[in-house]
């Protein structure tokens, strides 16, 4: 065998080195160790401030001991990882640069099959960075943005860019710009995360194929925006308290054939905005005690409402437009709207009457949202049901052919139930004696 055969096997042989850093030495610098180690070793850094950036360029496992602080320059990123199949866990990272363009971090990747979990980035421009770089795993971060910078001078949590394959479980973000910011980033995988007090909580731009699944999304501008997009699916997530000038429990702009399943929109601004949206499937949602529970364009069209449950919105809709374009049932069910008044004579659960999804007060909405106080009024329900029988205010267009008598079963992971089952009575209905039980039917089925 020839000798450089015989160096491979015993290279692939040999045991990993590992390589320990702490306050008094013999290595007291990071870097010191990863320019000293080999690819496949393991450093271990033990408690205390190591002061430094740190670039990782060649296949290492960074192992934190009692959650050892990495505390940057001040510029560039704390760490750069640059080989494959790195592992960076168990630390905090403080300090980066200040520079958008130039992608400063705490975490900045340049490469694939790397494992980044369980650590806490604070004072960093941007979280962790995904630079064209694929098939990673972010896992059990805690991440916090600058919350003394404006929100357009920060970064995002999470920035993924021209990337594909990753996948982002478990993790806290807040106080960034954006929780997650993902563009041209394909077959990306995120669950199980929470994400509040920023602008949007998860942020599709030109990104196709993507899934997101039992997150936490509130207390932002939005709890998500998906944008010139395709093919996004997303399932058992909460999007709630999504409150302010413009919010939305989620945007869409400009994209299609999307699928929206047993996720609960509660307490939002708005639920559900769409402009441009096509071809989308919405089953099993909740949608509930929003200001607006839905609010289209006429621009958005194709998209299918089916088996959903709408409970107590002050509006039902809101269409720019002449009309929305989206079917609101399908040749046999439609969804459950809590103030439907119809009946079902032949008991098959489905109401013998098409519902008129309508907001009588919309127009007078829109010049003085403070009337919205005195909707759930006797004055204001008695004029409503007026017009029901004799209509004379124009309204949007839109009837549910098939109304649902009882609400849809609904999923809600059990990570996220305590997020929105908190939220059995809403408090400006309570106030006037109108009671909102939303979580009858938020049981797994």
């Amino acid at each position: 065998m020839k000798l450089a055969g015989v160096l491979a096997l015993w290279a692939c042989a040999a045991p990993a080195a590992v390589w320990t850093v702490r306050p008094r030495g013999p290595l007291t610098r990071v870097q010191q160790a990863v320019d000293a180690a080999a690819p496949g070793d393991v450093i271990r850094i033990e408690p205390g401030i190591y002061s430094g950036n740190v670039v990782l360029d060649r296949r290492l496992t960074l192992e934190g001991v009692g959650r050892p602080v990495l505390h940057g320059a001040g510029r560039s990123s704390v760490v750069t990882v640059n080989a494959d199949g790195c592992s960076i866990r168990n630390f905090v990272i403080e300090h980066s640069g200040e520079m958008l363009a130039d992608e400063d971090s705490g975490i900045l990747l340049h490469s694939s099959n790397n494992l980044i979990e369980h650590n806490e980035l604070r004072d960093v421009l941007f979280g962790i960075y995904l630079y064209h770089a694929g098939n990673n795993t972010l896992a059990g971060n805690v991440i916090r943005g600058r919350v003394e910078l404006s929100v357009g001078e920060r970064g995002a949590g999470i920035h993924i860019w021209n990337s594909t394959g990753n996948t982002i479980t478990g993790n806290t973000i807040t106080q960034a710009r954006d929780g997650m910011y993902l563009q041209n980033a394909y077959h990306t995988v995120v669950t199980h995360n929470r994400v509040y007090d920023l602008r949007y909580g998860l942020h599709y731009m030109s990104s196709n194929d993507n899934r997101f699944e039992d997150n936490q999304f509130y207390d932002s501008v939005a709890g998500a925006a998906i944008m010139y997009s395709r093919s996004i699916e997303f399932r058992r997530n909460v999007f709630r308290h999504n409150r302010g000038f413009s919010s939305f429990g989620i945007l869409f702009q400009d994209s299609e054939n999307c699928t929206a399943e047993n996720n609960a929109f509660v307490d939002n601004a708005v639920g559900i905005f769409m402009e441009a949206l096509h071809g989308s499937t919405f089953r099993h949602n909740l949608i509930a005690a929003n200001d607006t529970a839905i609010q289209t364009f006429s621009s958005a069209t194709g998209n299918v409402f089916v088996e959903n449950n709408f409970i107590q919105n002050l509006s039902p809709i809101s269409v720019v437009g002449r009309a929305s374009g989206s079917l609101w049932s399908d040749s046999a069910r439609g969804n459950y709207w809590s103030d439907y008044t119809g009946y079902d004579l032949d008991e098959n659960g489905v109401g013998d009457v098409p519902h008129k999804i309508q907001n009588v007060f919309e127009r007078m909405e829109g010049d003085y949202p403070r009337l919205r106080l005195y909707l759930f009024s006797p004055a204001s329900q008695a004029l409503a049901f007026s017009e029901k029988i004799v209509p004379l205010i124009r309204g949007a267009e839109e009837y549910d052919r098939f109304p649902l008598m009882r609400p849809s079963g609904l999923r809600i992971a059990e990570t996220a139930r305590p997020a929105w089952q908190a939220i059995a009575v809403w408090p400006p209905l309570m106030m006037m004696g109108t009671s909102l039980l939303v979580i009858a039917w938020g049981r797994l089925r």
